[in-house]
């Protein structure tokens, strides 16, 4: 199959999969994927492809057509850009040669639309793991701006990737920002580069949004206020994903001036009355963030309608002085 005969097989399926999402939405990722992997193989001539319905979860790229592949995004929101794959590649199908990007955007005007992955790329995210961020239709892709072309620098060892992500850091740097990064080094393994701004700075509204994101992400805060470490991963969201610093852990959910603003003295579970006070913002997050973040820290892809009742289920086996459940979400 020629690289015209792809494209062209493309344009034919993300013309019916937006006519398809115009008629009945798609609700999850993974039935998106489903129908996108489907449509690729009603679509081939050529039989002796065959495509993989049941490849390995973290395979890159999702789907492998021959010497092609496609990455599947997708989004509920109206928007272009999301998280996309590990810089490190570590599951690299290699078979393929050349890397198309199928986005679904269920939001505003649903529409399924394709391009080269590698002009998509436009940024690199940090989480637990540095991520490629993509974004369809972008004027430069992060690759330009590094002045190496994808292949090449997928090739590279991962502190060779390290050095050419840090350079390009250090050119989008705003006054009063500074550099996160560890050595150079092979040794480094959480080597990655963001912005870096303290919680203390913040304004009022963004502090309530990154609590109620990292709450979402780390229902393990409920745990008892005896327990070690429980603010661990909640700090280290805030550093790797938001280039956010702070010093104290406690200032996040349970100081007094969080949990109890208006200074009532009516006592009760400080994390409990914290995370009732951010119930609509967490709402809000669990609807808006990337399902990528979920499978990293849950371990698990989970819809957004369902990330509620799943948080609740996670916060009921964790906690030990309280039920969540029986006093945050209730029915209205």
């Amino acid at each position: 199959m020629t690289r015209q005969e792809f494209e062209a097989l493309l344009n034919t399926i993300c013309g019916e999969l937006t006519a398809a999402a115009r008629e009945m939405l798609f609700e999850t990722a993974a039935s998106f994927e489903d129908a996108v992997r489907l449509g690729i193989r009603k679509a081939l001539t050529d039989s002796s492809i065959k495509i993989d319905f049941k490849p390995h979860p973290q395979a890159f790229p999702d789907i492998a057509v021959g010497n092609y592949g496609v990455e599947v995004k997708f989004t509920l929101n109206d928007t272009w850009r999301s998280v996309a794959n590990s810089v490190l590649e570590t599951n690299r199908i290699e078979t393929v040669k050349q890397v198309y990007l199928v986005f679904g955007k269920m939001g505003g005007l649903p529409e399924v639309r394709w391009a080269e992955y590698e002009q998509s790329v436009i940024h690199v995210r940090t989480s637990h793991v540095p991520r490629f961020e993509v974004e369809l239709f972008a004027r430069r892709s992060l690759f330009e701006l590094m002045g190496i072309g994808y292949d090449a620098f997928r090739s590279l060892p991962m502190e060779e990737k390290m050095r050419h992500i840090r350079a390009y850091a250090r050119s989008r740097l705003k006054s009063g920002e500074r550099l996160w990064w560890l050595e150079d080094s092979p040794e480094a393994e959480h080597a990655l580069p963001i912005q870096a701004r303290l919680y203390t700075s913040l304004s009022s509204e963004e502090k309530i949004r990154l609590r109620a994101e990292a709450a979402l992400l780390c229902p393990g805060i409920v745990k008892s206020g005896r327990s070690r470490n429980k603010y661990d991963d909640v700090v280290l969201y805030l550093l790797t994903y938001h280039g956010v610093v702070c010093h104290q852990a406690r200032d996040l959910f349970s100081a007094g001036s969080v949990a109890n603003p208006l200074n009532d003295d009516e006592g009760g579970i400080y994390i409990e009355r914290a995370l009732k006070l951010v119930e609509d913002e967490m709402r809000k997050a669990a609807l808006m963030m990337d399902d990528a973040l979920f499978v990293e820290y849950w371990g698990e892809s989970v819809p957004p309608d369902k990330r509620i009742s799943r948080w609740l289920t996670k916060a009921d086996a964790i906690a030990r002085d309280w039920v969540p459940s029986k006093s945050l979400f209730l029915p209205e």
